[in-house]
């Protein structure tokens, strides 16, 4: 049975479950009827951060057009351009044992692609999600449904996985930025252009 957790709250990943290498980080979300006739195309992307939360390359950022990390830590498994369907939209999978030491936290975002063109922002979309899940079983170890009303928001850090004292733990962390991929590059440290 998954662990439900709320904004803010923090949970050990590899603690409580020994052994645990690998995981698959799924992404999920709906998107409301609205009259603007454009499809939604969300994104799932990480960031791996070093030290003060920042990336320490553009490799770092692994995404539809970076898919594996240069450790071969971090995978994306590609691109759904319209996020139609029930369960995860996108999946990004983990090895913890492989991510290189020098990287603290790995963040997961969703961004909204062409959000100014298409006039489209985290208010016209529902049901968003994360969760992780055991690589070996799929089963669901943690699940984080945010539940906030996002309104003028065009990207989102759902949620983190970080380091502590030889160990990864889980942050729901559900923060809402405008300005799109290039705020949250910026955020991270890198150059979006």
């Amino acid at each position: 049975m998954a662990i439900s957790l709320q904004k803010g709250q923090k949970i050990d990943l590899t603690k409580t479950n020994p052994g645990l290498t690998k995981v698959i980080v799924g992404l999920g979300w709906d998107t409301n009827k609205y009259d603007g006739g454009n499809d939604f195309d969300l994104d799932a992307s990480a960031f791996m951060l070093g030290d003060g939360d920042k990336a320490t390359s553009d490799k770092d950022f692994i995404f539809y057009g970076n898919l594996t990390s240069a450790c071969g830590s971090v995978t994306h498994m590609g691109d759904n351009l319209t996020g139609e369907g029930d369960g995860d939209d996108e999946q990004i999978v983990i090895d913890l044992s492989k991510v290189p030491a020098n990287i603290q936290k790995i963040a997961f975002t969703v961004t909204i692609y062409d959000y100014e063109a298409r006039q489209q922002n985290f208010g016209q979309v529902s049901n968003a999600f994360i969760r992780i899940m055991d690589d070996a079983t799929h089963q669901e170890l943690i699940r984080y449904d945010l539940c906030e009303d996002f309104s003028i928001e065009t990207a989102l850090v759902v949620a983190e996985l970080y380091r502590n004292n030889g160990e990864w733990k889980f942050c729901a962390v559900g923060s809402g930025f405008g300005g799109g991929l290039g705020a949250l590059c910026a955020n991270f440290g890198l150059n979006a252009g």
